[in-house]
């Protein structure tokens, strides 16, 4: 039996992105899928049995892993392994937190019979060598081993921040709205099978979901044994629409933090087959990601553009992700706006315009900084000007809105 195992929560969702795929399989840097990451992290630090937890909208993560070859995992022995969603016992409900999750799967730990489980979001962009936590946990002797990171103190509050003494032995983990604290979880655990085990047993059966706010206080208390490894590198949690934008630029940076062109340490992905990208006589991109198969005919400037995309003459396109199978016809303009897979912008369009920052309440995501975003499978008409912070969900035609513009803040569904 291999020593360690990885187990991979790859649910959660994200607003309109996440109306037909989980949050894991969503597209990051124009080819790439978010827990590509996590994966291949798996394998370049040699773990190579590994379990992907699925639940909410599965197919397409599914799709994209199949049996693993991309990542080396098509093997007889080892491998990844689908842990399909079911309701378990009568009574049980689908999985609600990361405890639950892991908990419903209990019985795979039990046949792998490992010593250690390194749990792994599946959502998060960063490259780690697993190695290093694992070689922590040991010498501490630890029960659990937390991945510990940096961030700026505005942040803070929407993480559980971590206190530990000279040792790195933790000492408390809070969620606070003002945290004295930068020092976060990663949400990335190493646990000693045997602590999981009785832990998730305890606690899960007595209705506790999550690790941070229900089971790591309680075995603070209880005096175990739990440490952190400090993480210095890049590490950005995709947990809303803005962080989600604000990591895809980030990759378009001259030289940006995290290396997606390091032959030491590659990000592995199931890719598609197309052409190289095009660019024509009037054509002209800076700082951006053009993926393969993307045709570009006007100008892209600060944005992310994903296989399959038709960028017209005279369109301009700045901070912005366009995924795949998009189509901007001409002349329109599109700033600051993710646009899902599959939609067709029609020509004179504007998006993204005019200096009215009025905020969208209408979802978690709480746009307020100018971003737009729009569902995929989807027309826009011609000559409508789309201002800030707009939610688009359904086909807009001329004659929807007053003076064919829709103001900022604004939710269409």
């Amino acid at each position: 039996m291999d020593k360690t195992i990885a187990l991979i929560t790859a649910g959660g969702k994200l607003d309109l992105l996440s109306e037909t795929r989980s949050k894991a399989a969503l597209p990051f840097a124009g080819k790439f899928r978010l827990i590509d990451f996590t994966l291949s992290n798996c394998i370049n630090s040699g773990l190579e049995n590994i379990g992907v937890i699925t639940q909410y909208m599965p197919y397409s993560l599914r799709e994209h892993l199949g049996i693993g070859k991309p990542w080396d995992l098509d093997r007889a022995n080892g491998g990844i392994t689908i842990l399909q969603p079911y309701r378990g016992n009568p009574g049980e409900d689908w999985y609600i937190g990361d405890a639950q999750a892991v908990y419903r799967n209990i019985n795979y730990i039990e046949q792998k019979a490992p010593e250690e489980i390194i749990l792994l979001p599946g959502h998060l962009v960063y490259k780690m060598d697993y190695q290093k936590i694992l070689k922590e946990h040991r010498n501490n002797e630890a029960d659990i081993t937390i991945a510990a990171n940096n961030i700026p103190y505005a942040d803070a509050s929407h993480f559980s921040t971590l206190d530990f003494d000279q040792n790195n032995k933790l000492t408390a983990i809070k969620q606070e709205e003002e945290p004295a604290k930068n020092v976060v979880s990663m949400g990335i655990f190493v646990f000693n099978k045997n602590i999981l085990v009785d832990t998730l047993r305890k606690y899960c059966s007595q209705g506790a979901v999550d690790f941070h706010s229900e089971i790591i206080p309680d075995l603070i208390s209880e005096n175990k044994n739990i440490y952190i490894s400090r993480f210095e590198g890049y590490w950005r949690d995709i947990r809303s629409v803005k962080s989600y934008w604000e990591a895809s630029i980030e990759t378009t940076e001259n030289l940006p933090e995290i290396n997606l062109y390091d032959q030491n340490w590659p990000v592995y992905t199931r890719s598609e087959e197309m052409p190289p990208a095009k660019f024509g006589a009037k054509s002209c991109s800076t700082k951006s990601l053009v993926a393969n198969g993307a045709v570009v005919n006007g100008r892209v400037e600060d944005s992310v553009i994903a296989p399959g995309v038709l960028i017209e003459e005279g369109v301009l396109v700045k901070n912005s992700i366009i995924l795949n199978n998009c189509t901007i016809r001409k002349n329109a303009m599109v700033n600051k706006t993710i646009i899902d897979k599959n939609v067709e912008i029609k020509e004179n369009t504007q998006i993204g315009s005019g200096s009215d920052f009025t905020i969208n309440s209408d979802s978690e995501s709480r746009l307020e900084n100018g971003l737009n975003l729009i569902a995929k499978d989807i027309i826009i008409a011609a000559d409508l000007k789309i201002n800030r912070n707009c939610r688009i969900k359904k086909d807009i035609n001329l004659g929807d809105f007053e003076n064919n513009e829709i103001p900022s803040g604004t939710t269409v569904e």
